[in-house]
């Protein structure tokens, strides 16, 4: 009986996320993930203390 209940919460969910991302705007997670990765790398560039042997 387990297999069967997490099974039906597989495909219900699965048609509803379907149903959300046809009919509303749902921003794309792999590429809002992207950009802030890619401006965190530039915040980290940009104010990362130099080390010791840069300094001279």
């Amino acid at each position: 009986m387990g297999i069967v209940k997490s099974s039906v919460s597989l495909l219900l969910g699965t048609a509803f996320g379907v149903y959300l991302a046809q009919n509303y705007n749902v921003p794309n997670i792999r590429k809002l993930t992207n950009t802030s990765l890619v401006v965190a790398k530039h915040i980290e560039e940009n104010y990362r203390k130099p080390k010791k042997d840069d300094v001279e």
